[in-house]
């Protein structure tokens, strides 16, 4: 499908990667991997075509299509959501154009029997075609996607531009999956997803019977939806067949290996520099002399891998706040008049580190925004404890840096006690040394940016930290060292992160924020799962187990209670369960006289005959409105079931 022959790409003089020879066959799943600014995210733009190497070439297949989803946030035009997802199937809205503009031509009186016959043999042609694409449920597939990706039926109206920037990124990614593309460059996709979506994701990248090459920090994921990995090393690209796990053994033994091999390298190259001083000035040891100068001159050097665990990051010892930095009472916050969150109530006590989670869209980043002072409320009161020094990490961090200044730029003047010196020591510990602190903003990978952002809010002094999704852009290595230096700052802390092996040596408060409110858990992530995973579950088992260790209520009273409840729950749903088998019934039928209409229209003796071949079409567009209509209607009588079984538990 793909061939990248001798790729080289360099910045400032450096080569991010050279000479790369790589096939990308049909059916390949990989997993592009390696540090932060190794050129990842280069690589899938080089591949996509949407730039261009320093050396080499790529040939890329006969009208391949490709779907690439970049990590920088994009925006969407004023089109509707349902309106600009269906836009990107671009194929079948040409075939339908094409379709329409034949049927005109067809009604025209003037035409000659042989025009007539090529239109008609043209239509049949189409019609085959979108038979195949399965056009006729194209949209209810489009519909599911959205859904599959935490979109809302009530949102499929809402115009594209009024969705934040995570949501823009869905919407990016709807179309790239709808879109049924050969080969799918996804950088980041889980950044902006849930749990909900992010499973979806997956069951759905299964099936997905193109090739995919993924950039994602997510080991999960892409343990789950890759079985070759990619790496970016030392400026070289290495291919291992296996999963991300697999590709973690073999990398843990080669670096083990290359340090052994840098270890006796060096010894050798010692010995003979021994050799060349001791000897470099006696007339009859001049050849070997000179053989073993050549000799070192030839030594390809072994490079080691980075230790990383030596580079640490601590944030400074802040000034101790009062006993409650942040509370608030009765905080109410709406969007467009828009409820997002209803009457909170929430204590921060000094040193606690509480991670927000639930799902998106829920108000998470605006209750952690609210805390932080970077947005109002409509109704409550936030109270700023004494001695209280905020610093907001921002999800969109990208958004918040100034993309013309140096790195060193960004970073200067926030703490006026730090000399030039000392910030560019704070850089290094970020893993920006020498020529590097000066590259502008603009140029930054997304984990580059994150980490001048978290570099700047190391500088603050701040005794509260608010940090909204810190890992989204980070490779594993630099979420350790931020994990590392979060366990150790001794201030207060809030993160909104779905980040579970992140977040679990450091919270010890859960906020899960979901249906306009909070609930609290006192404990760490995994108390929190364990309790929200199954709290449904739980809540029914122990209203059984309190009756049945209650020796008033007998066994034959425990089925009556359980009776009584199927009864209330019956009752409750049955008109609807009514209402849905009709749906069903009319669904049915429909389904069948539309795959009726379509086996005729398989028939190449209809063509001869342009009226029938006209009613057919119309009748097709009729059920297929019909059918939309009835799927929707189904959906949402069985949201409704589920609603009120939810409630009667």
């Amino acid at each position: 499908m793909i061939d990248l022959i001798n790729i080289s790409l360099q910045f400032n003089g450096k080569y991010l990667f050279k000479d790369v020879n790589y096939k990308i066959s049909s059916g390949d799943r990989i997993s592009l991997v390696g540090a932060n600014g190794t050129g990842k995210s280069s690589l899938l733009k080089i591949i996509k075509g949407e730039l261009l190497p320093e050396e080499g070439i790529v040939q890329r297949q006969k009208n391949i299509s490709i779907g690439y989803l970049p990590q920088e946030l994009i925006y969407h035009s004023e089109k509707t959501l349902l309106d600009e997802a269906l836009s990107a199937l671009t194929d079948v809205i040409e075939l339908q154009k094409k379709e329409k503009d034949i049927q005109r031509k067809l009604e025209e009186n003037n035409l000659d029997e042989e025009t007539r016959d090529d239109l008609i043999h043209q239509l049949g042609e189409i019609h085959h075609k979108l038979i195949d694409m399965d056009s006729y449920s194209a949209e209810s597939k489009v519909e599911k996607i959205l859904l599959g990706l935490g979109f809302k039926q009530d949102e499929f109206d809402r115009a594209t531009h009024t969705f934040s920037g995570g949501w823009q990124m869905r919407i990016a990614l709807a179309k790239i999956l709808i879109a049924q593309n050969d080969i799918l460059l996804l950088d980041e996709p889980t950044n902006h997803l849930d749990l909900d979506s992010l499973n979806w994701l997956i069951n759905f990248l299964k099936s997905y019977q193109g090739a995919l090459v993924v950039v994602s920090h997510d080991k999960n994921f892409i343990n789950q939806v890759t079985n070759k990995t990619l790496e970016i090393y030392l400026g070289k690209v290495y291919s291992f067949k296996g999963d991300y796990d697999s590709y973690i053994k073999y990398k843990s033994e080669r670096d083990l290996q290359l340090i052994h091999q840098y270890e006796l390298q060096q010894k050798r190259i010692q010995e003979t520099q021994r050799f060349i001083e001791r000897f470099r000035y006696k007339a009859t040891k001049a050849r070997q002399v000179q053989s073993r100068i050549k000799q070192l001159e030839k030594i390809e050097l072994v490079e080691i891998p980075e230790k990383k665990d030596d580079i640490k990051i601590k944030f400074p010892e802040p000034i101790q706040s009062g006993r409650i930095p942040i509370q608030l009472k009765n905080i109410s916050k709406s969007y467009d008049r828009k409820l997002v969150l209803d009457n909170i109530n929430l204590t921060i006590e000094r040193g606690e580190k509480i991670a927000f989670v639930g799902p998106n869209g829920a108000g998470k980043t605006t209750l952690a925004k609210i805390i932080a002072g970077e947005i109002d409320y409509d109704f409550g009161e936030r109270i700023v404890g004494y001695n209280t020094f905020i610093s907001y990490y921002a999800q969109d961090v990208a958004d918040n840096l100034d993309p013309e200044l140096d790195i060193i730029d960004s970073v200067s003047g926030i703490n006026e006690e730090k000399t030039l010196g000392e910030l560019r020591t704070l850089l290094g510990s970020f893993l920006f040394s020498g020529d590097d602190v000066f590259k502008k903003v603009g140029v930054l990978s997304g984990g580059e940016k994150s980490r001048v952002a978290l570099c700047k809010i190391l500088l603050t002094k701040a005794n509260l930290i608010v940090l909204d999704e810190p890992t989204n852009h980070l490779d594993i290595d630099s979420k350790l060292i931020l994990q590392k230096a979060l366990i150790d700052f001794s201030g207060t802390l809030v993160i909104v992160s779905h980040d579970v092996d992140f977040l679990r040596p450091i919270a010890n408060k859960i906020v899960d924020v979901r249906n306009k409110n909070i609930k609290i858990y006192f404990g760490n992530i995994d108390y929190y799962l364990e309790k929200h995973q199954s709290q449904v579950e739980e809540n029914i088992s122990n209203t059984n187990n309190s009756r049945k260790n209650d020796s008033s209520i007998t066994r034959k009273e425990q089925k009556r209670l359980e009776a009584e409840l199927r009864n209330k729950r019956y009752q409750a749903t049955k008109d609807l369960y009514k209402e849905i088998e009709q749906l069903e019934n009319q669904i049915s039928k429909l389904e069948n006289e539309q795959s009726e209409l379509h086996n005729k229209m398989n028939d190449n003796k209809i063509y001869s005959d342009p009226n029938t071949i006209k009613d057919i079409s119309i009748r097709l567009k009729e059920i297929e409105k019909d059918l939309e209509n009835l799927y929707q209607v189904w959906e949402e009588k069985n949201n409704k079931v589920n609603e009120i079984l939810e409630k009667i538990s």
